[in-house]
């Protein structure tokens, strides 16, 4: 007897994910669970150099200023509650002085510039399609930084401004790396805050807008779609796999949805290479009853020689 509903996915015929690719990840906060995956497996990855974005408008904006390498200036950032800001960057990156922020922004775009030149991958987690916009600007932000909400109007974006976002955003990355594969997904995280019905008109949004950018680019532009959010609703349907806030997929859900993209994403070989990381990995985490015992140091010599025989083969790999 089946008790699920199964997502159906296969493996991708073009540009499947190896040792060799360069993964550049954007968005929401499921972009950086799948980043941890990437990193326990020792694949090159980067994620969200500005912090999380949770709408394509913020990611388009981020985008748009690596491409142009547009440098940030005092315009850019404004004091509030002993700290210099950004609208278009998270929290963890402001600070006391407005010249580290801005230095350290400035130095994300270069380092994002290069890291999307290189990249084999760009991965975008589609969070909501509710944006906030600052009324004394007129600008849609990323990031409200705690300031009084009187001071932003709540907006929806339209199918059709999610999808001029994503179509900018694909043109943008293009138009330097015209070879990269461009991988949208719609992030499983519900964002109840702005209401049972508004989440659920909110990823509609997101997923009709997506499936039209799909529909109007050619195959050579690769471009696709994975279905985190499909998965997390349909085959992981239990609060079973949800953390304590009945919100976030638990550490279960998010290694389903790993694998769900593994099967989709990651090439047969590298599968291989991905067991014996895992072991590695594992046994580094080995406690011992006794560090100076002939077993442990046996151990640990058989653990240094697997390392130094897998990093022979992809130096990129460091434990």
């Amino acid at each position: 007897m089946k008790l699920q509903t199964i997502i159906p996915v296969q493996l991708t015929e073009d540009n499947q994910i190896d040792y060799d690719s360069n993964i550049v990840l954007f968005g929401s906060c499921f972009a950086e669970n799948l980043s941890k995956k990437f990193n326990f497996f020792k694949f090159k990855n980067s994620q969200n150099p500005f912090g999380i974005n949770f709408h394509p408008v913020a990611i388009e904006r981020v985008i748009n200023h690596v491409i142009n390498k547009k440098a940030y200036n005092d315009e850019d950032v404004f004091f509030y509650n002993e700290q210099w800001h950004c609208f278009e960057s998270h929290s963890k990156l402001s600070c006391a002085s407005k010249q580290e922020l801005l230095v350290n922004l400035n130095a994300n775009i270069e380092h994002t510039y290069n890291r999307l030149c290189e990249s084999s991958h760009v991965i975008i987690t589609l969070g909501t399609a509710w944006t906030y916009r600052y009324l004394e600007k007129d600008i849609v932000v990323s990031n409200c930084h705690k300031l009084p909400n009187t001071l932003f109007s709540k907006e929806l974006l339209s199918v059709n401004e999610v999808y001029q976002s994503l179509q900018s955003i694909v043109r943008l990355i293009k138009s330097i790396n015209r070879s990269t594969t461009v991988i949208f997904t719609v992030s499983p995280v519900r964002h109840l805050r702005d209401g049972f019905i508004e989440n659920t008109q909110s990823k509609a949004h997101l997923i009709a807008a997506v499936h039209l950018l799909l529909s109007k680019n050619s195959k050579d532009q690769k471009t696709y779609y994975f279905p985190s959010y499909e998965i997390m609703m349909d085959e992981l349907r239990d609060y079973r796999f949800y953390t304590d806030d009945m919100i976030h997929p638990n550490t279960l859900a998010v290694s389903y949805i790993w694998n769900k993209f593994q099967e989709c994403w990651i090439a047969l070989n590298a599968r291989k290479t991905m067991k014996k990381v895992k072991q590695i990995q594992l046994d580094l985490e080995h406690k011992p009853f006794n560090s100076n015992s002939k077993a442990h140091q046996q151990f640990v010599k058989q653990l240094k020689s697997r390392q130094e025989k897998l990093q022979s083969k992809f130096p990129n790999i460091l434990f």
